[in-house]
């Protein structure tokens, strides 16, 4: 039978998000790794091939549209279920983003079959790659909700929607070019981050994310009507640089940064 020769392919770095240790998108070949174990939770999705592994003394499978967890401190190997490698998408966590309790879970269940929960931790690897951290920050607050109830924790109660939104609206109002993340936003205001996210988007109509770029682009409107330079208005508005700041505009204004400065023909 063909075997796909051992190519690896290795994409990995540490987001500025809370809580995230480290990213890792990657194709492996014949690769196998062996028994190890990680001090962070491991959330994983295979979107080619399929891997089998060995936790607990028992064989495992990721494959498809499974979303694996694999907890901190237990061992683990993995390699292709098949000849011809797989591709995957790793989140690593610090262990305090879920609670301790659920390791057991975990350890029973790491194969979770939730298109909900998959979709929301893809789409937490797909803004990552394209720098919205904000925005990641809030779907990784929705998908670890759902993991701990897929994994039978209770949910906690939920407080009033309309503080939760408006405390939020404050605090972001406070940190325009600066930011907050989620978890500072979420400790400040003693809400869930998962119910932050929710409540702001019943009560505004957009993520806190899309919130905090618009009044970012709205900044760097005043900043560019005060006759500041183009150059600086990107970051003294809060964006990375100026393909950031000219994307994120352009898409709110339909008119670039240098357009909006020309004023009237």
């Amino acid at each position: 039978m063909h075997r796909v020769r051992d190519v690896h392919r290795v994409h990995a770095w540490r987001p500025p998000i809370d809580g995230v240790v480290e990213v890792l998108h990657a194709r492996f070949g014949e690769h196998g790794y062996p028994m190890h174990a990680h001090d962070a939770w491991t959330v994983l999705l295979v979107d080619d091939g399929a891997v089998r592994y060995d936790l607990d003394r028992h064989e495992r499978g990721a494959y498809g549209d499974l979303v694996t967890l694999l907890p901190p401190g237990v061992p683990h190997n993995g390699a292709s279920a098949g000849p011809h490698g797989f591709r995957k998408r790793v989140l690593y966590l610090e262990p305090r983003l879920l609670p301790e309790r659920l390791i057991g879970a975990s350890v029973d269940t790491p194969a979770i079959a939730d298109q909900p929960l998959h979709r929301l931790v893809s789409s937490v690897h797909r803004v990552l790659r394209t720098r919205q951290e904000a925005a990641a920050d809030g779907l990784l607050a929705l998908a670890l909700e759902r993991l701990r109830t897929r994994l039978g924790d209770p949910a906690p109660p939920r407080p009033p929607a309309r503080d939760a939104a408006r405390g939020l609206r404050d605090l972001l109002d406070e940190n325009i070019v600066g930011g907050l993340p989620l978890s500072v936003a979420a400790a400040r205001l003693h809400f869930d981050p998962a119910h932050l996210v929710r409540s702001f988007r019943r009560e505004f109509g957009m993520a806190p994310h899309q919130y905090l770029i618009s009044r970012r682009v709205d900044l760097a409107r005043r900043l560019i009507l005060s006759g500041h330079p183009l150059q600086s208005v990107a970051v003294d508005a809060g964006f990375y640089d100026q393909p950031h700041l000219t994307r994120h505009f352009t898409r709110i204004l339909g008119v670039t940064p240098g357009t909006f400065a020309t004023g009237p023909s």
